[in-house]
């Protein structure tokens, strides 16, 4: 591990304060991101906006007792920072360059470098999913590819990874140099070449010319030789290139041909070294595919056998889409992109809106398109392409350019000079059930227009991380056979995180199947326009009807609701029911015993025109190896009687038994045709198992209300509970038992984060609100509050009211607003 000396050598920085040696595990150059402070080291980085050596005495506080600054000012007075060690270097960001190129040639394993203009985080994530089949792949976490974010993310690299795959970006000369010191890609791949940060060079040609310096050192580039700048800039520094192309004749080790596209599938026919095979890829569009393509030359270079190919490509799932989600007005949605609005963006985050499964209209608002790099008049055009390819029904132009080509956009549009003169007209009855994505440059104040919008609900807000969701998911489709379905279960509103939000996105990610317990929450997604396969699991006879109208199979678990549902199925209908067998194997709730399942069987044989789906069971203890014998049992009673199911019916059926703590512990062994992925898709593992590889997905905050002085002998909420030993200093927070803050959290036994520090309850919890002790915490009305999340886990919080996490993430009141999120 390396050490706080060895940082100072690597720099040269100078060591002007040493107290002792502390581990060196994390490298922190943002002071809201601590993750474990007593072994990071912050690099205090002077920026144009923001100065990090402001922060220091808040991050001694917090605990971080290692320090690199770059201004010698704040190294002059150490007092205020006993224990602490401080490094002082010219410049901290080359600081934290230097260490992590240090640390990246402690491993000799392929690492793959992406640049380019568009595409980079496509193709990275794509490929780290088509290696991680044979592969323990390390990548950049979302879109890292900064002077920072490209040096953090090669930190991650240990022992246990087989290959690396990350992107690095450039916004002007004399960075891609620094970032390939770092990175040190032993393969690299160029995506393509477009007008983002054309700004930052004297011309375009001089921006490829840097970005190609990423790659002074690879043994193969990899690369589009349809792209003609691209292969004369290759072929003048004389790098080593693997490339692929789709225009017949051009010079390249992989030829493409596109046989067909269409629902959502394109099938190719490649060609390399000298045999011919077809793949189909699971995308239609142009951007897809030039990404897919980038990946498939990848792995041909690296040596994936082609009869491999089929299945990886097959298990591709998009990107996680990127953009915030809020509920707005009058039954609407918003999809807010108010950062800015490049073509290219423009693009992904149509993507994100027709992939809505929302019914109702899309209305897209839009502004000018600033710095695009093209002709106005050929930029609004291809604009209104893609708004009409997107099936977007509505455009709000706001800007002078775009007003000046509104002939072009679908009628009913309207157009606007500024984002004042919208607002100023804005008549919210116009919009109702419907998807609203906002995009537009920061310079046109897009945020009043979502603040207009949006719902208004008070100010406790439960954050849901989607890439952290999706990021889980792939966690555990990793840890089971690549032909393994899966099935989600979004029951109790996603546990509590929103079900339509999250079943649009699992949809999107192309899960097999959906679990909710009651029909009621299945009729609320279909509404929504989900059209994956549900399951319930609770129906009851009076809700078949809905179940047949909307498409929802039902687990059948006793003989009585076998005979209620075949009565109500008697005969044959327009579509096939499918119904799901629960098999009691040891968990003694519900399900079929194995007495009962012979006489089950011989009714539902006699019903050719219903279907058996599946049949699955419960494991009662798979989360503890305590009940291994015990779950080794279930799953062979489990096989012996799903054998008897196939053998009494005459067909093969689905077969489910493993949980998200079976996938984790049982996954090899037990995943038969399906597992069922739930409470670990939100970052909660109840295996007791290393969890080191989810993510947190949920974060419930709230804000101060007011900050009071108590004297010591008063009482702070209802019944006295909340004594003052000592004069205190209280605030109230605006969450209570009614927003889902357990009662039992009261009187000290919960705490919440604010500005980073543990505040304890003081007091008995309220329906809306409650006190916490922030006695010598710099705090005020206003601030922000973390009721659960990173620094203060769910599992933490369960164990100390003797809960466990699911009670806690599913008592989260629907009054609280679900924002959805990417980083």
């Amino acid at each position: 591990m390396l050490t706080f000396k060895e940082i100072a050598q690597v720099t040269g920085g100078m060591l002007v304060q040493y107290k002792r040696q502390y581990p060196v595990q994390h490298l922190v150059a943002d002071s809201r991101k601590i993750i474990q402070a007593s072994s990071s080291v912050f690099f205090a980085i002077r920026g144009e906006y923001h100065d990090g050596h402001q922060y220091l005495p808040d991050l001694y506080t917090s605990g971080i007792r290692q320090f690199v600054v770059e201004d010698a000012d704040q190294v002059m007075d150490l007092a205020a920072f006993p224990d602490a060690n401080f490094l002082l270097v010219s410049h901290s960001i080359e600081a934290l360059q230097q260490v992590v190129a240090y640390h990246r040639r402690k491993f000799n394993i392929p690492v793959i470098g992406i640049t380019g203009s568009n595409g980079k985080t496509i193709v990275k994530e794509w490929l780290a999913q088509l290696l991680s089949v044979s592969e323990r792949v390390v990548k950049s976490p979302r879109s890292y590819n900064s002077q920072i974010g490209v040096p953090l993310s090669v930190w991650q690299l240990n022992d246990s990874h087989t290959v690396g795959v990350f992107e690095a970006g450039l916004s002007k000369p004399d960075e891609m140099e620094k970032l390939a010191s770092v990175l040190q890609p032993t393969i690299g791949i160029f995506t393509n070449l477009g007008p983002a940060h054309d700004e930052g060079f004297t011309s375009r040609n001089k921006k490829l010319q840097e970005k190609l310096k990423l790659f002074a050192d690879v043994e193969q580039l990899i690369y589009c030789a349809d792209q003609v700048p691209v292969t004369y800039a290759v072929q003048k520094a004389k790098l080593p290139a693997f490339a692929w192309s789709r225009v017949a004749g051009t010079p390249a080790q992989v030829q493409i041909q596109v046989l067909e596209m269409r629902q959502q599938k394109t099938k190719i026919r490649f060609f390399y070294q000298g045999r011919g095979q077809d793949l189909t890829l699971p995308f239609s569009d142009e951007a897809s595919l030039e990404n897919a393509l980038h990946c498939l030359a990848t792995l041909l270079y690296l040596g994936i056998e082609p009869d491999q190919l089929a299945s990886r490509f097959d298990r591709l799932t998009p990107v996680a889409m990127r953009l915030e989600r809020k509920e707005a007005i009058n039954g609407c949605y918003i999809i807010d992109d108010t950062y800015n609005n490049d073509v290219a963006g423009l693009r992904i985050a149509l993507d994100v809106l027709s992939h809505q499964a929302r019914k109702g209209r899309k209305t897209l608002i839009l502004s000018d398109l600033l710095e695009a790099g093209m002709e106005e008049l050929e930029l609004y055009q291809q604009v209104a392409r893609e708004v009409a390819t997107r099936g977007v029904n509505r455009v709000i132009g706001i800007g002078d350019i775009i007003s000046r080509h509104q002939d072009l956009f679908p009628s009913g549009s309207e157009f606007y000079l500024g984002t004042d003169s919208f607002l100023g007209q804005l008549r919210p009855e116009t919009f109702r059930q419907e998807t609203i994505l906002v995009k537009g440059a920061r310079v046109f104040q897009f945020e009043k227009i979502v603040a207009a919008l949006q719902q208004q609900v008070h100010g406790t807000v439960l954050e849901v991380n989607l890439d952290a969701l999706v990021h889980n998911l792939h966690y555990y489709r990793a840890k089971v056979p690549a032909q393994t379905k899966i099935m989600v279960m979004v029951k109790a509103f996603a546990y509590g995180t929103g079900s339509y939000e999250i079943a649009n996105l699992l949809q999107f990610h192309r899960v097999d199947y959906l679990a909710v317990a009651y029909t009621d929450e299945g009729v609320a997604l279909r509404e929504h326009g989900i059209t994956l396969p549900i399951m319930v699991m609770n129906p009851s006879p009076d809700s078949f009807l809905k179940m047949r109208q909307y498409h929802l199979e039902p687990e059948i678990y006793s003989p009585d609701l076998l005979h209620q549902f075949l009565d109500y199925f008697p005969e044959k209908s327009s579509k096939t029911p499918h119904i799901h067998l629960k098999l009691d194997t040891g968990m003694h709730r519900l399900g079929f015993d194995a007495d009962e399942l012979q006489e089950a069987l011989e009714v539902i044989a006699q019903m050719p025109h219903v279907h058996v789906q599946s049949v699955f069971s419960h494991l009662a203890g798979a989360d503890e190896a305590l009940y291994n014998d015990f779950t080794q049992l279930q799953i062979s009673r489990f096989k012996e009687m799903a054998k008897l199911v196939e053998k009494e019916l005459g067909y093969t059926v689905t077969k489910h038994i493993l949980n998200s703590a079976g996938i984790v512990r049982f996954g090899e062994e037990a995943a038969f045709d399906m597992v069922r992925l739930g409470i670990g898709l939100y970052g909660i593992e109840s295996s007791g198992l290393d969890q080191s590889g989810l993510q947190t997905v949920g974060r419930l905050k709230t804000t101060v209300s007011q900050v009071k002085q108590i004297k010591a002998g008063d009482t702070v909420g209802y019944s006295r509970k909340g004594v003052a030993t000592e004069d205190k200093q209280t605030a109230t927070i605006a969450i209570g038992y009614a927003d889902g803050y357990d009662r039992r959290f009261g009187n000290g036994v919960g705490e919440v984060l604010i500005n980073g520090q543990r505040a304890p309850i003081i007091g008995n919890v309220c329906m809306d609100m409650c006190m916490v002790d922030v006695t010598n915490l710099d705090v005020r009305a206003g601030d922000e509050v973390v009721v659960f999340g990173e620094g203060l886990p769910l599992t933490e919080l369960a164990q100390r009211i003797g809960t466990i996490p699911y009670e806690l993430l599913t008592n989260v009141s629907t009054r609280v607003k679900r924002v959805f999120y990417n980083e």
